[in-house]
């Protein structure tokens, strides 16, 4: 496994060029000089092995793809090559919340404009990520009222008594479920029962 913190951009950018021409054993270098590097990242910002490998393979997929619209002078090879594979990364999280069965979008848009800036810093998108997942994750573990019920109330800035009215129970019956689901929430978190 090659040394990525010592490759030469130059040479990067030579291989991106190739790339650019449809030269797949640059490409072959590229990506044997590179993956690792960009595996983990990824794997930093989704947690599970699979989704890391299909988000680094539809990186390099955009890579090869792209290489022809590559500009040196706007970014360094390797952070052309991060942004995409944080990218398809962040596509396959959020994917993720949609799949996660959370009866409606939950999360704030501050949350989501965070996971999608683009001048945001590696170590920003990751720590946004990590959040919104493991929050996603426990979220997941409440039951359907009580999911929507929280939603409601803290993702939506319902009051409890709207919260009933948009569910139909009673105003007491949302108080509880939304305690309990807090408490269960903060167990998740604070312990790291997550899946």
């Amino acid at each position: 496994m090659p040394d990525t913190l010592a490759i030469d951009p130059e040479q990067l950018s030579r291989w991106l060029h190739g790339v650019a021409k449809g030269d797949a054993g640059a490409f072959r270098s590229l990506y044997d000089a590179t993956s690792p590097k960009l595996f983990g990242y990824v794997l930093r910002i989704l947690g599970k092995r699979e989704l890391a490998e299909e988000a680094l393979q539809d990186g390099f997929f955009a890579v090869w793809h792209g290489a022809p619209g590559y500009q040196r002078q706007l970014a360094a090879p390797m952070t052309w090559m991060t942004t995409i594979v944080r990218n398809k990364a962040l596509d396959r999280l959020r994917s993720q919340v949609r799949d996660a069965d959370l009866d409606g979008p939950i999360f704030d848009p501050e949350i989501m404009q965070a996971m999608e800036d683009p001048h945001a810093t590696p170590i920003d998108a990751l720590l946004v990520s990590r959040d919104a997942r493991a929050l996603t994750v426990c979220m997941a573990t409440l039951e359907g009222l009580h999911r929507q019920a929280v939603g409601l109330a803290f993702f939506h800035d319902l009051s409890h008594s709207e919260v009933a009215q948009q569910l139909a129970v009673p105003i007491g019956t949302v108080k509880t479920w939304i305690r309990r689901s807090l408490e269960r929430l903060k167990t998740c978190l604070s312990k790291g029962d997550r899946a």
